[in-house]
């Protein structure tokens, strides 16, 4: 049993917070008022509730598993981003500018559909509702809410599933865009976004592209099975010396600027984004987990909501060709099946499940008499009992109540970090 002391509230708040922060479109000088206001007043609400809280002695057992998750993400993150620019600058700039896009019947459909949709319902599917940033937003409005009894307890629990759960799709996210490397559908984005050279990486000089266009050395390298084809004059290769990260050269590709010696983290650091980073398409798949959560712990019209913009936000992906529509369609599936096979391994709400169903039974008697006896109070205050079995600290003392704070003002920081560093996009 789950008691919710607003009942209503999140999903009105999300609706809020939606709305405001699309004032940037129509009215900007009012959202840097308004947008600015909604976050400090929920920050406020989050702290002043927080002496209240019953659940912290649960929040505080599930740190350990909450910093686990938080590192395995990130690592899964660092990872993302060295691939990234791998399958950009191994090719060359000149590639991805020659290379036409791939033809999408995703793409034609809505083009389709411009034609024929009234031009208001045309304005609506391309308005700019909702980024990445929002969906981080929402699953930290839905993680917060167990303050407020909306969401059950523990929510660094709820956190951790979800860093995990994104942790695993980017690296079989990693896994897909690296294998086969794809065209992007914008062929100048590797011109803005990356400072590399024109020509191809010794690699795709030697086994890709003497074999790219020729059909007959196609056949040719299929039959002998082993790169035959004379390889072109090419500039040679910046190497520069990186100690135990040399290894790293062939892949992230630096160019030299100046006379300093380029290192791994300016290279890193000067990629505005991907661009062939494609299959699947990792801002769907966070809306498809932040949906996901929203489904399983606060199931409504909120949810509902939520998944319209996801789909909106899909339909976007394709419409401005930041995605094809294949990357976006598997990003959609895998996001539900990943956070599907993370739950049945996640073992922590489980085992609460259970502790709650083992006090029910032992309950049984006492609640049937009163069952008998229409004592409705004392039913429901046998089913309270049971829910809160676990916790085991009615009064907090000041060491857990400083943990709690700590804990809660961590958080915080962390979704704001993630919140500015995603804004863009």
């Amino acid at each position: 049993m789950k008691t919710i002391l607003y009942p209503n509230i999140l999903g009105v708040v999300a609706v809020v917070y939606i709305g405001i922060d699309y004032l940037r479109e129509v009215d900007s000088d009012l959202h840097k008022v308004l947008r600015p206001l909604l976050s400090g007043i929920l920050a406020v609400i989050a702290i002043a509730r927080a002496p209240y809280y019953d659940y912290w002695t649960q929040e505080l057992s599930s740190i350990g598993i909450f910093i686990k998750s938080l590192l395995f993400m990130l690592s899964c993150l660092c990872i993302e981003a060295i691939m990234m620019q791998y399958v950009t600058v191994v090719l060359g700039l000149d590639w991805h500018w020659n290379t036409p896009p791939l033809p999408d019947s995703g793409q034609w459909l809505f083009l389709f559909l411009n034609e024929k949709f009234p031009k208001s319902i045309v304005s609506f599917l391309q308005a700019p509702l909702v980024g990445l940033h929002h969906f981080l937003m929402l699953f930290l409005l839905l993680a917060f809410s167990v303050l407020y009894g909306c969401v059950k307890a523990p929510g660094m629990e709820l956190g951790a599933r979800y860093m995990f759960t994104m942790g695993v799709g980017r690296l079989i996210r990693i896994l897909t865009f690296t294998t086969t490397i794809l065209p992007s559908p914008r062929p100048w984005c590797a011109h803005i976004r990356f400072r590399t050279v024109h020509h191809p990486h010794p690699w795709a000089q030697k086994y890709h592209m003497p074999y790219a266009k020729d059909p007959y050395m196609v056949r040719e390298i299929i039959d002998q099975d082993k790169a035959f084809a004379s390889i072109e004059n090419y500039p040679p290769e910046y190497v520069p010396n990186w100690g135990f990260l040399q290894f790293m050269v062939n892949i992230l590709r630096p160019t030299q600027f100046g006379s300093k010696e380029e290192n791994w983290f300016n290279t890193l650091k000067r990629a505005g984004g991907g661009c062939n980073d494609l299959l699947f398409s990792g801002h769907m798949y966070v809306a498809v987990l932040t949906a996901m959560a929203w489904q399983e712990e606060y199931a409504g019209w909120t949810s509902i909501f939520i998944w319209c913009l996801v789909a909106h936000s899909g339909q976007r992906e394709i419409r401005e060709r930041h995605h094809y529509s294949v990357d976006v369609v598997v990003g959609v599936y895998t996001g539900i099946l990943v956070w599907l096979a993370v739950r049945w391994i996640w073992p922590l709400k489980d085992s609460q499940k259970k502790l709650e169903i083992n006090q029910l039974i032992a309950m049984q008697d006492t609640i049937e008499k009163a069952a008998n006896e229409g004592d409705l109070e004392k039913i429901k205050l046998m089913l309270c009992k049971a829910h809160k079995s676990d916790v085991k600290e009615k009064k907090l003392d000041w060491v857990t109540m400083f943990c709690g704070g700590f804990v809660l003002l961590m958080t915080l920081g962390l979704g704001l970090l993630a919140f500015i560093w995603t804004a863009d996009g």
